[in-house]
């Protein structure tokens, strides 16, 4: 190789080097692991999911919950319908969220960041003032997604507008853990159009209280009149939702008692749910979700 043909190979090689670096000053400081940090985010395209699930208070942890951040996760992994990231701590809900030293956080998610919340804290979760309003914007204002599942209408029993988002207070459990008939009310909506119109399902089914169904649409619903008495049971009328779709100003919201046990989010039956419900919630699918009464042959 002769002396020119070198210089023309270096030439190319110092190029291709410096358009390499060039593109990665572009994009901006990057997080831990390669991913875009705050500042000078890379363009994304795919939906974004934060998977929520502060159980810090240590009131009835439920072994399930990591089960189930882990499947949801790998759903929209392995499908490509989202990117999930998963957090147990709660300073990441806010539209600004800082690090423990009180300065902003330079990477990681945020609810600038995310298009949708998939939810599996209880009982009372440590948030400030500015948290609370901006967890509320985010649904409300911003037009993003809440889904949550089983011990979410546990969280929060102090503040009433979080019960205003997402529709209902827990209740108690009056059979516990049992077998029971199951009626799907929406076999059209994404998230239960693969269940039977009736099926028997083994959970701890909790009851709602403080819920209208002028707010939501029912989609699935326990059918009492197959099981015990129960004192702690306290509707007159038999009505006992165990999901509802609703929305909360431009924000669409969802919820589900279904899945006390971590074998329980083995079921396809089950993660098929949730996995709807996100891209329901999303927007990736669409749905009518006008509330209804509850039928009348069940009054």
């Amino acid at each position: 190789m002769n002396f020119r043909t070198r210089h023309v190979l270096l030439v190319i090689v110092a190029a291709t080097v410096f358009s390499g670096w060039l593109a990665i000053a572009q994009r901006g400081p990057q997080a831990p692991g390669g991913a875009p940090g705050r500042v000078g985010r890379a363009p994304r395209t795919r939906k974004v999911l934060l998977a929520w699930a502060d159980t810090r208070n240590g009131i009835a942890q439920h072994d399930s919950v990591s089960h189930a951040l882990a499947l949801i996760e790998r759903l929209g992994y392995e499908s490509g319908a989202y990117d999930t990231y998963i957090r147990t701590d709660s300073a990441i809900i806010s539209k600004h969220p800082l690090m423990t030293n009180g300065q902003p956080a330079s990477g990681g998610p945020g609810l600038d960041s995310v298009d949708a919340i998939f939810f599996l804290g209880h009982r009372e979760i440590d948030l400030d003032a500015r948290q609370k309003a901006d967890l509320l914007s985010f649904v409300k204002d911003d037009g993003k997604g809440f889904v949550a599942a089983h011990t979410a209408t546990t969280a929060f029993l102090s503040w009433p507008e979080f019960g205003d988002l997402i529709g209902g207070r827990y209740d108690n459990h009056p059979w516990n853990t049992v077998e029971a008939p199951v009626i799907n009310e929406d076999p059209a909506f994404p998230a239960t159009k693969h269940f039977p119109l009736v099926f028997n399902f083994t959970d701890e089914f909790y009851q709602t209280k403080n819920f209208s169904r002028a707010n939501a649409r029912v989609v699935l619903r326990l059918d009492t009149s197959k099981l015990p008495p129960n004192p702690e049971f306290r509707q007159k009328d038999g009505d006992f939702p165990l999901a509802w779709a609703k929305m909360y100003g431009k924000g669409r919201v969802f919820y589900s008692s279904l899945g006390h046990d971590a074998k329980t989010w083995d079921n396809p039956d089950v993660y098929h749910l949730y996995f709807e419900a996100i891209k329901w919630a999303m927007g990736i699918t669409d749905a009518d979700i006008t509330p209804r009464p509850l039928p009348s042959g069940n009054r």
